[in-house]
């Protein structure tokens, strides 16, 4: 029987995990509510040090929530899983250019990698639904729309390349509502890097994302943009390591830590 977001919001990270595990590939939006989700990027330890400094210098789109040596499998944020496995589907990149979206990385992954784990905007819709804000890409069961930007990182070593975005189409009178409830949650992106005009910020058409599912945009609503853990893709595309492994977009973490830990007063 087919699992509702009802059921698989109730399950532990531990069980979703388990079903990503064995080869279930969807979306994680609303899996294991109330816990944190988390982006991922896999690269050489040779280049670490530097994606580390470009995470410093745009911590923005890039909030580390922690950081797998070479050779580690597995951390605190996910007791008992593997890097490796535990997400629902990956994205291997070849000088660039993606070559495959497998459910697992087993044969890819080499224990000379580092495993950087990133905040994910996911981990504040909860708290929007409990305040009655709708998220049109839940409700729509499709994943949620990404861009690239014209906002540029601050480049660190070989690191450099656009703001990836993730867009939520808010209802006008919540917006406010919206960007205070964001704003409590600096490790996950938190508030929004801009809201309206989509051009403003470089995006040609939302009905066409570089990453993701478009969705509908209900009328009265305003589009608001998040800075996005995809920002990592954008850079590798634009920079060309030999290698890197990241999370499909939209296909995340599930991490065991809750999302009650990121909250600033």
């Amino acid at each position: 029987m087919a699992l509702t977001l009802d059921d698989v919001s109730r399950l532990s990270p531990a069980a979703s995990r388990e079903r990503f595990r064995a080869g279930l590939a969807v979306p994680t939006a609303g899996w294991s509510a109330g816990y944190a989700q988390a982006n991922l990027l896999m690269i050489d330890r040779e280049a670490a040090f530097d994606f580390l400094l470009f995470a410093q210098r745009n911590p923005k789109p890039l909030p580390i929530l922690g950081v797998l040596e070479p050779g580690q499998v597995s951390s605190d944020l996910l007791a008992d899983g593997d890097i490796r496995t535990d997400i629902p589907r990956y994205r291997v990149y070849r000088r660039g250019e993606l070559v495959d979206e497998p459910t697992d990385v087993l044969e890819t992954w080499n224990e000379r990698m580092v495993s950087f784990l990133i905040g994910c905007s996911f981990t504040f819709e909860a708290p929007l639904l409990q305040a009655g804000i709708p998220i049109a890409h839940i409700e729509q069961g499709r994943n949620v729309p990404m861009y690239r930007t014209s906002i540029p990182t601050q480049r660190a070593g070989r690191f450099e390349g656009p703001v990836v975005v993730s867009m939520r189409p808010i209802p006008a009178s919540r917006v406010a509502d919206a960007v205070r409830i964001t704003s409590r949650y600096p490790a996950v992106h938190g508030a929004p890097v801009h809201v309206g005009d989509p051009a403003a910020i470089g995006i040609a058409d939302l009905a066409s994302p570089d990453f993701g599912d478009p969705v509908d945009i209900p009328d009265g609503t305003i589009p608001v943009f998040w800075a996005c853990g995809v920002t990592p893709q954008a850079a590798v595309m634009q920079v060309r390591p030999e290698l890197a492994i990241t999370h499909a977009p939209g296909h995340m973490l599930v991490t065991d830590l809750r999302d009650s830990e990121f909250q600033v007063p």
